[in-house]
């Protein structure tokens, strides 16, 4: 693994918060710290270390307009006393938190920090506690609290603000680990693998959701709080009754065979081209963030004609070409969802995937167990919930994302316990039969609604990979479409119609 990229300077607390702000905007919110008196010699090291760094504590707090949006920003200043956590400075950081939540602004807290203040001993320590709680308790009020790991990002303050982001993203070449290098090494007797605590090695195991310059942070913010802008009830009202290419509503394909070879089509649009050609404002999220990544599933927040949502779903094409969608993936579709209720935006699912993995490897690591908690948690689900089914939809990879308010499907997508040919050969121990069973299975799309597992059919005109613009512009309208219309329901009244509705399925009526 390969060291970390050579670092040309650290910036200081206040030039970042000067690269972010609108010009002029910032406003301290800071007070006189009151500091524990450990005795004169404590007291001299904080005072010289505010000389050097040209502030009084580590941390920094105040608010600022992003884009004329207003922001809190709190910001470790790595020059006071290596920007470590001491009593005074967790005291601040708790005290800008519970303002940005009484005042419900958005929070983008940055790491430089070596950890916890040694000088103080266990009482600054313990103040990670209530750090964590203050967090805890903005992102429980459902406001957005974005992070950004500095070099370096280690320690107590990586243990507790700098990895609760919703959003989390770091400086290129950042050190990022809990226990500092130096500190390995004296421990150990040893020195620490290389590059193992860089930003990019975390991005690429999806604890972190990327790597990102200073200079490119101002937009990544203002492209967030764009997009979790909640639209009006108005606005929902008019998106929500607007017909637009959506209104088309085919009865679904009959042809069950056909849909089957037309979805495993390399041309046929997959999640990435819907994201790409119907959304807007997309800001990608990596993994589960905490260790786990999976190329064959991909979640991010993103705009559908306007209405913010979070999105999670399948790669058909990267579970084909690099690996099976696997535990690791579900686990990162479990992160979207909790995501979504924190962040009280509406869920969309994307299906679409071969399958997923059948090995060693997804057995120990919990397959049928990741399986059986999405859909929990999709059953569950305190905010508004949509499911797409946009292609293959084999086996349990497939139902796990499927649980919703409202499921829409494309006219050829399809749902079945196995692929067709493995359906065949247990059924008939060849594969040849795998077109009429599937028919019997009842796998397309009009059997999908007939049995009312789909609500609505996007056309496909005569199929996705021959029109894959105006396919995925129809299927981005009527995404748009059902998440007004949820929206529009009373939150319980939405989540008693989704138990009536898995409870009624297959009951003769």
């Amino acid at each position: 693994m390969s060291a970390a990229p050579a670092r040309t300077g650290r910036l200081t607390a206040h030039e970042l918060i000067e690269s972010i702000a609108d010009p002029g905007s910032y406003q301290s919110w800071d007070s006189r710290p009151v500091e524990p008196d450990l005795g004169p010699e404590y007291a001299a090291e904080l005072a010289a270390a505010a000389e050097k760094s040209g502030v009084d504590e580590s941390i920094v707090t105040g608010e600022a307009l992003v884009d004329g949006r207003r922001v809190a920003l709190i910001a470790c200043e790595f020059s006071f006393l290596a920007g470590s956590i001491g009593v005074a400075a967790a005291e601040r950081f708790v005290e800008a938190m519970e303002r940005a939540t009484a005042e419900r602004l958005p929070v983008l807290a940055s790491t430089a920090s070596g950890g916890t203040r040694m000088q103080e001993g266990t009482v600054a320590f313990v103040a990670m506690v209530k750090i964590s709680a203050a967090v805890a308790s903005h992102k429980d009020a459902g406001l957005p609290y974005l992070t950004y790991l500095r070099h370096p990002s280690t320690g107590g303050a990586l243990a507790s603000f700098g990895s609760l982001g919703q959003v989390t993203v770091a400086e290129p070449g950042a050190l990022v680990g809990f226990l500092g290098p130096r500190v390995y090494e004296a421990i150990y007797g040893e020195p620490f693998p290389s590059g193992v605590q860089s930003a990019e090695n975390l991005a690429r195991h999806g604890i972190i959701d990327g790597v990102l310059p200073a200079a490119e942070l101002r937009g990544v913010v203002s492209r967030t709080l764009r997009l979790l802008e909640r639209p009006t009830h108005a606005e929902l009202v008019e998106r929500s009754r607007s017909a637009g290419t959506a209104g088309e509503d085919p009865a679904g394909s009959t042809d069950t065979w056909d849909s089957v070879i037309r979805t495993r089509d390399r041309g046929r649009p997959g999640l990435r081209e819907l994201l790409r050609r119907a959304a807007t404002d997309v800001v990608p999220l990596s993994g589960t963030g905490q260790g786990e990544r999976d190329p064959g599933l991909a979640l991010c927040l993103a705009r559908f004609g306007g209405i913010p949502a979070v999105v999670v779903g399948q790669d058909r094409r990267a579970q084909r070409s690099h690996a099976p969608l696997g535990p690791g993936g579900l686990r990162a579709a479990r992160r979207a969802m909790h995501l979504a209720e924190e962040l009280q935006l509406p869920l969309v699912t994307v299906i679409d995937t071969p399958g997923a993995a059948l090995s060693q490897t997804a057995e120990e690591g919990g397959l049928a167990s990741e399986i059986a908690h999405c859909l929990a948690d999709l059953a569950m689900h305190r905010g508004a919930t949509l499911s797409v089914l946009l292609g293959e939809g084999t086996g349990g990879g497939a139902l796990a994302l499927l649980p919703a308010d409202r499921t829409i499907a494309a006219e050829h997508a399809w749902l079945s316990p196995l692929p067709p040919e493995g359906a065949s050969a247990i059924v008939h121990r060849d594969t040849t039969h795998a077109p009429e069973l599937a028919e019997q299975q009842g796998v397309a799309s009009a059997r999908l609604r007939a049995n009312g597992i789909v609500d609505r059919i996007v056309a496909e005109q005569p199929d996705a990979a021959a029109e894959p613009a105006a396919f995925c512009a129809r299927m981005g309208d009527a995404i748009a479409q059902e998440l007004a219309g949820l929206q529009l329901q009373n939150p319980e009244h939405r989540r008693v119609q989704r138990h009536r509705r898995y409870r009624a399925l297959g009951v003769a009526r």
